[in-house]
């Protein structure tokens, strides 16, 4: 059999010294959070000179969408706002689960599996880095913005408190980072994260259910297009390439226990085909 060479293999990048597999200083991992905001308020600051940009691209996809059939997001969205009990819960829900979620994700897997945690982090800082590199580039409207097309804003109709997207709390948040949809990367890593290291069944469950969730949230609200999510879900799926080809290992390796040797006294079979008494 031909063995690869290790020119070809996936990875790693980085020195062993800088991808060690122990749980990272709490400090360290706050200043990776405030690095992360800032990233993010440099995005936000530029929004105003792209707002009409935006605009024209929210249009653009929505047009494509229905040439292709795949405009989903108005009918989901009126047949959501019919039931006032289920709106203003997708409102709550798309304004704290995001983060709630992630963060409680976050501080389990650091206490629960402190050798996983680098790599797995790693990936969802990855796939967030890159989606703040969208926003900045590609700034994009909603479409509970595109009212004109018969969208409707469920948290401005519904009056939903202490949104990310009302009132003054919206002049802290990137009311144009559209594409791609954090909600789904997010919601995906945390999801893939629980249904891989989770033991118990229901937990798992849980964890697959949730992007799916996540996933009619964003569309029943009018807070993202199809189009959004789909480009959430390939840039975690760019997080996850980039995590490997940067340590050279998955991001939910197992350590795999060493074998147990045989009882004293039992015979053992070896490669040469003699018998051998166990240790």
């Amino acid at each position: 059999m031909t063995r690869i060479s290790p020119a070809l293999r996936f990875g790693p990048l980085l020195p062993a010294r800088l991808r060690p597999s122990h749980r990272p200083k709490l400090w360290v991992e706050l200043a990776f959070t405030a690095i992360g905001y800032w990233a993010y308020t440099l995005s936000r600051n530029a929004v105003p000179a792209h707002r009409v940009a935006a605009m024209h691209r929210a249009t653009a996809i929505w047009h494509t969408e229905q040439s292709l059939h795949l405009n989903i997001e108005r009918a989901v969205n009126h047949a959501a706002d019919k039931v006032t009990w289920l709106i203003v819960g997708m409102n709550y829900y798309y304004a704290t689960l995001h983060f709630i979620v992630t963060i409680g994700v976050l501080v389990w897997l650091y206490i629960r599996h402190g050798s996983l945690y680098r790599s797995a982090r790693t990936a969802l800082y990855a796939a967030t880095l890159l989606a703040l590199v969208g926003f900045t580039f590609y700034a994009l409207a909603p479409p509970r913005f595109l009212a004109d097309q018969g969208f409707i804003d469920t948290v401005v109709k519904h009056h939903t408190w202490g949104s990310w997207a009302s009132g003054d709390v919206a002049s802290l948040s990137n009311q144009y980072a559209a594409m791609p949809s954090v909600h789904i990367i997010w919601s995906g890593w945390s999801g893939v994260t629980l249904a891989v290291l989770a033991r118990r069944t229901w937990v798992k469950v849980l964890g697959l259910a949730y992007p799916l969730a996540t996933f009619t949230v964003i569309i029943a609200t009018a807070n993202h297009f199809l189009a959004d999510a789909v480009a959430g879900g390939l840039t975690l799926m760019v997080g996850f390439l980039v995590q490997r080809l940067l340590t050279g290992r998955p991001a939910y390796r197992r350590r795999t226990s060493e074998p147990t040797p045989p009882p004293a006294g039992t015979r053992v079979l070896v490669r040469d085909g003699t018998e051998r008494d166990g240790c």
